[in-house]
């Protein structure tokens, strides 16, 4: 049985050429590996079929070899089968599966019509654009078929990078990636053409070095001997615009800790359950008990912002940056030693990479950059949310859904990672938990909620983690 870390990792094509190697030192011939893998791609594409007529576009490499083994399976179990492939097969393995296949192949999509189409023209490892027939002929199969089936990453895609790489590439309503996820499969715009996704195990080890897919947290009630203080104290900044800072305090009241506490110079109309703190920062803050921080939510970027930010700096606990701290931080004033998350948006991302004069293509790259010389853990929000630490770990969150898109969600996100660090999480794991917690509670919320009303479903979100 595969690990939970080993069906989450995200590899690179190098790092999965080694994983395949592995399995090939181990004693698995390669052709055995592509008829396991294949055999269990193909089961998938029978479901999805159900009785109907399938079309397998071949290239000539080992994906193509595993869309020969896949027609054989499904001729095996009755279903009608077209194999085109434009060229030869070229590796021994490819080679094999078209001895097993044993039937005819077109060379040409012509008319070729069906029911259910299978790209298995090229998968991971391609860096460069399909040539204009690969390209046609991709497209023209795809349009004449009722649905589209990937197999590891659709043609035309740069699997370390997800970039697009020919105009016009069809959508795809599933792919099956063979053995780990890739990077492809995980960031824009390439996973936007993939559709529902299922990974295919063929035993892949975990390897300590990968990036991992967010998954849901495996959290715990709290203990009979807790009281408010043990699940952790968190005090939440507020400034010029309360309400971004309620948002995240009533967010993080959901999220786990004990006591939530809001310290802003004017008590807003928050509700008898928020503690608010109206005594200058320097007292609010002055509390050992105290074992996160959030500010930036609300904040403002004046003279009194900065230092309530030097302030909040100052501070022994953990500390999330979120917001307006995000453009007012400047290097020096960091502490190497403090446990720090901040969740930039790609304009606060970019407006950072510039403090810290790092330049890098890319966000993922941006991220990781700005985690190892910030010495902060990074959770670069998106539709493909992006956490880096600045050890080298990172992690990538599964779709969200598009309703998140409103204004004050990233304040209800803030106030869940301050939660969860108040609770005990480093910060790592704490933007992993929010970032779960918070795609959760849009779930629940369905279509057109409000940011108060994702606030007020994270406790429902956590209670699904226990």
């Amino acid at each position: 049985m595969a690990s939970d870390n080993a069906l989450s990792q995200i590899l690179t094509t190098q790092q999965m050429r080694d994983a395949e190697q592995r399995i090939f030192d181990a004693g698995m011939p390669e052709f055995d590996l592509m008829q396991l893998a294949s055999g269990r791609a193909a089961e998938w594409v029978r479901r999805i079929a159900a009785g109907r007529s399938v079309t397998v576009l071949c290239g000539p490499g080992n994906n193509g070899g595993d869309g020969y083994v896949i027609a054989h399976c499904l001729q095996k179990a009755g279903l009608e089968v077209t194999i085109v492939a434009p060229e030869a097969p070229k590796t021994p393995s490819a080679k094999q599966a078209l001895a097993l296949w044993g039937d005819d192949v077109l060379t040409s999509g012509g008319s070729v019509q069906g029911e259910v189409f299978v790209d298995c023209l090229f998968g991971s490892g391609l860096t460069r654009k399909l040539s204009g027939e690969h390209s046609l002929l991709l497209r023209d199969l795809a349009e004449r078929h009722q649905m589209a089936i990937a197999l590891d990453v659709p043609s035309g895609i740069a699997s370390d990078s997800g970039a697009v790489l020919n105009e016009r590439l069809p959508r795809f309503d599933v792919t099956l990636a063979l053995g780990a996820w890739k990077f492809a499969h995980c960031l824009l715009p390439a996973r936007d053409k993939m559709g529902t996704q299922r990974l295919v195990p063929i035993g892949v080890s975990a390897l300590e070095e990968a990036a991992v897919r967010v998954t849901k947290p495996k959290l715990a009630p709290p203990a009979f001997a807790d009281h408010k203080y043990s699940r952790g104290l968190a005090a939440i900044v507020g400034g010029d615009m309360p309400g971004a800072s309620v948002l995240a305090a009533q967010a993080a009241m959901r999220a786990g800790a004990g006591y939530v506490k809001l310290a802003v110079h004017e008590a807003p109309n928050a509700g008898p359950e928020l503690v608010v703190d109206t005594s200058h920062v320097r007292v609010a803050l002055d509390d050992k008990r105290i074992n996160a921080v959030l500010i930036g939510p609300g904040l403002a970027r004046h003279e009194g912002s900065i230092k309530a930010l030097e302030t909040a700096l100052k501070c022994k606990g953990a500390l999330v940056l979120d917001a307006d701290a995000l453009h007012l931080v400047e290097p020096h004033m960091l502490d190497p030693q403090m446990s720090v998350l901040a969740t930039p948006h790609d304009g606060e991302l970019d407006a950072l990479c510039r403090k810290f004069a790092i330049v890098a293509d890319g966000r993922m790259a941006r991220a990781k950059a700005l985690a190892a010389m910030s010495g902060m853990v990074i959770c670069a929000k998106g539709p493909d949310t992006i956490i880096a630490s600045p050890q080298g770990e990172v992690a990538i969150a599964p779709p969200a859904p598009s309703w998140l898109s409103i204004a004050g969600t990233g304040d209800v996100l803030a106030g869940i990672a301050v939660s969860r660090m108040a609770n005990g999480s480093d910060p790592f794991t704490a933007a992993c938990e929010a970032v779960w917690l918070h795609g959760e509670a849009a779930r629940i919320c369905g279509p057109a909620f409000t940011s108060l009303e994702l606030a007020q479903s994270v406790g429902r979100a956590l209670a699904r983690c226990l």
